[in-house]
């Protein structure tokens, strides 16, 4: 009996606890299942815009005449006459009186030239009578040939001569006269003066300078590797020229005239000519580029039929990562243009629409899945409604 209970009570005790703990296991709730976790990389896109495009060349120069002159005296005397325009920054127009010296001398020097020269050819028309005369009397005398002293030849060309002579020194007279009047030589500004009222100035001295106001250059530096990106070298591109005036941006128009041909030996740069026509707005009454004023310049050159700009750091081995229609990554090459600032230009490669990635991927893979964050979703699903909205009311 004993042997029995011994066998019994551990099989129950088993028993009990086996059904104990399948009482207990149904009790316990089943495990949660994880949602599944999407992996997917997320990148940020911008849509390419595909248009045509003006390449351009930045540059920078000061503005300055394309004529200057520094007036001298040609004769000598005393300053009787000074115009109001003959100032610092005064205008004046071509063939203006800047200033007189005294005439007074000079019209009596003309006056004995005249006299002299009237004096000369009443002599020469003498001795052309008495040439004549000569040779009367000579056919008389014989009729053998009469010598050219007979005939007072030589005389009459000394006559000839003098009469040369006092015409030179009329003329002499009429221009020293004339250098009485000081004149502007063109429409000028004028930058200095040099004389006052009733000083004596003598031939060679310095009386002002002038600025000619019809065009105004800029030397433009241009690097060489630039100058590829402009039609013939920048012959006749037109220039956009921006600086300031009276504490405003302006702008102005130029154009490049010419290119002075040879390369800085300390800038190692060419040089382009940009020309402004009325710089003072005199004619047209517009606001002023100021002579010595510092501008920054945009020369105008070849033009891109289809072209975007995007920044450098997208752009890796000549490729840049876009997104496809399939949310794929796309390595797709590019032709590069010219770069601009942190922005190059792509003329080849790219088309109106493609999603160009903008974000940085941690391992890129051609072909790998990428998603876009939920607000682009949404609002390409709030395009494609619209889309879709549309169609069924047409």
């Amino acid at each position: 009996m004993t042997r029995k209970k011994q066998i019994i009570v551990p099989i129950v005790v088993l028993l009990t606890g086996i059904g104990l703990f399948g009482a207990f296991a149904s009790m316990k709730k089943p495990p949660e299942e994880k949602p599944k976790v999407d992996n997917t990389p997320i990148v940020s896109v911008t849509p390419i815009n595909v248009e045509p495009k003006q390449l351009s060349v930045d540059s920078y120069g000061v503005v300055m005449p394309k004529y200057e002159t520094e007036l001298v005296a040609q004769v000598s005397g005393q300053i009787v006459e000074l115009s109001d325009v003959f100032v610092k920054g005064g205008f004046v127009r071509k063939d203006q009186v800047l200033a007189k010296i005294d005439a007074s001398d000079y019209q009596a020097a003309l006056i004995e030239a005249d006299a002299n020269l009237a004096n000369a050819k009443a002599a020469l028309e003498q001795e052309v009578a008495q040439g004549k005369v000569a040779e009367q009397e000579w056919k008389r005398i014989t009729d053998t040939m009469p010598t050219e002293l007979s005939l007072r030849k030589p005389q009459l060309a000394k006559e000839l001569a003098r009469v040369k002579a006092a015409q030179a020194s009329v003329l002499r007279a009429q221009r020293n006269l004339e250098r009485t009047e000081i004149k502007a030589p063109y429409d000028a500004m004028i930058e200095s003066r040099e004389i006052g009222l009733g000083a004596y100035v003598s031939t060679g001295r310095k009386i002002g300078k002038l600025l000619g106001t019809d065009i105004a250059e800029v030397r433009l530096p241009v690097a060489d590797s630039q100058l590829e990106f402009l039609i013939d070298g920048g012959e006749q591109a037109k220039v956009i020229l921006s600086g300031n005036y009276a504490g405003k941006k302006r702008t102005w128009q130029a154009t490049i005239a010419r290119s002075e041909g040879v390369i800085d030996a300390n800038s190692r740069m060419s040089y382009l000519v940009a020309q402004i026509k009325d710089p003072y707005g005199l004619a047209h009454n517009d606001k002023p580029i100021r002579f010595g004023a510092y501008v920054t310049a945009d020369i105008l050159g070849m033009e891109v039929a289809a072209a975007t700009a995007i920044p450098r750091y997208l752009v890796v081995d000549n490729k840049v990562a876009i997104l496809d229609a399939e949310m794929k990554l796309r390595y797709v090459p590019v032709d590069i243009v010219r770069q601009e600032g942190p922005d190059v230009i792509i003329s080849g490669g790219l088309h109106q629409g493609d999603q160009l990635i903008t974000s940085a991927l941690d391992y890129p893979v051609d072909g790998m899945q990428l998603a876009l964050p939920k607000h682009l979703l949404d609002e390409e699903s709030e395009s494609a409604g619209d889309t879709q909205i549309a169609s069924i009311k047409e």
